[in-house]
């Protein structure tokens, strides 16, 4: 397949002068977050919207809690259980925006996601994916201080293999013609159907689909330095899910090194020890620091220039593995907690002193600049 190349990036508009964005929420037994996250989308400033909720096969009150919304802008589809890639592409084949959200049914947008993203499109004709910087909150939807605050500019293939700095599935927003550039075609139940997303993959279906955007097409991914996404952290199984979804990483890498070798070939060791040490800072945060350990020494034996690349992020995943490990729980829990909202000073501290350095641009994106 050839690299397309951009349009001239304008928006499809409607009567009103403003494009029509459909937002696409997957949902799959979600009763205890949808309402939270619906109310979050029909909030927006932005206010000419699609909602698309496509159930997936639930089999508890999620459907009837989104029922209970009288909006003639939401539209639910139910279909049989196919995962979230499989709930996106459903979405995304009855879409009628020119612009395309994603929100997964546990995570929230700030009221003025959708206009700043608007914004940013309008502005960088040439940019084709938007995405924006998120919030961490907890299971009851807490914000807890923590942010993530990847690269915004100079996306690369090699970055986005190594490091995914698109962080989740609910942060972007990205033009119709972006799909449709890297559309395909698959056989569900017989019968042929369009598919961006590939429905073969449970898990990091997200980061196969921004590898493919970006060495497939021309368009530009960049992001927005607000964090505009707050981001749902919930434990529960997680070392069989840790196994599985580094074992689906893995058959991304296989999946890309089929139409990209050399970046397979050039950058596969490093990007699976920041895969492991990903892995491990969740496996610690989940209270299970000897797996952590296990992974971080793992990456470190893999590719030992990971300390000097990053060598704070991977100092602390370091500590806070082999600390979990010697210490008793009622001694690291407050040491722990102590970590957390250092990171978090830390982070806020670095976005604000960043922000005050801006040097204004007309056509510019409103919010604080990269961290």
């Amino acid at each position: 397949m050839t690299r397309s190349d951009p349009t001239s990036g304008s928006i499809g508009v409607s009567a009103i002068g403003s494009p029509l964005v459909s937002v696409v929420m997957p949902l799959f037994n979600s009763a205890t977050t949808v309402r939270a996250s619906l109310e979050s989308v029909l909030s927006q400033t932005y206010s000419h919207l699609e909602i698309l909720v496509v159930d997936d096969g639930s089999t508890d009150a999620s459907v009837a809690i989104c029922r209970e919304y009288d909006d003639a802008r939401l539209r639910i589809i139910q279909q049989g259980n196919r995962g979230l890639a499989g709930a996106r592409n459903t979405g995304i084949r009855h879409a009628r925006g020119t612009i395309l959200a994603f929100l997964d049914s546990d995570d929230l947008w700030l009221p003025q996601k959708i206009e700043r993203h608007v914004e940013h499109l309008r502005s960088a004709p040439a940019v084709g994916l938007s995405y924006s910087r998120s919030a961490f909150i907890d299971a009851d939807g807490k914000r807890l201080g923590l942010y993530q605050t990847p690269p915004l500019h100079a996306i690369t293939p090699e970055l986005i293999l190594c490091r995914n700095p698109i962080s989740n599935g609910s942060c972007v927003v990205m033009r119709r013609e972006v799909l449709d550039a890297i559309h395909t075609e698959t056989t569900i139940d017989g019968h042929s159907h369009s598919a961006w997303f590939d429905e073969s993959f449970r898990q990091s279906e997200d980061l196969e689909c921004w590898l493919r955007i970006s060495l497939r097409t021309e368009w530009r991914i960049e992001g927005i330095a607000e964090p505009l996404t707050l981001y749902r952290l919930s434990g529960g199984g997680l070392s069989a899910n840790t196994e599985k979804q580094f074992a689906s990483w893995q058959r991304v890498l296989q999946k890309t090194a089929g139409y990209a070798p050399e970046l397979i070939s050039r950058h596969g060791e490093r990007a699976l020890a920041y895969q492991l040490r990903y892995l491990a800072r969740r496996t610690i945060r989940e209270r299970q620091p000897r797996q952590g350990a296990k992974l971080v020494h793992e990456a470190l034996r893999r590719y030992p220039r990971l300390l000097k690349e990053e060598p704070i992020r991977t100092l602390i995943t370091l500590a806070a593995a082999d600390l979990g490990v010697v210490l008793p729980r009622r001694l690291y829990g407050p040491l722990e907690a102590a970590m957390i909202q250092i990171t978090g000073l830390m982070q806020r501290l670095a976005m604000g002193a960043k922000m005050k350095r801006k040097v204004s641009v007309p056509g510019s994106v409103s919010g604080p600049p990269e961290g």
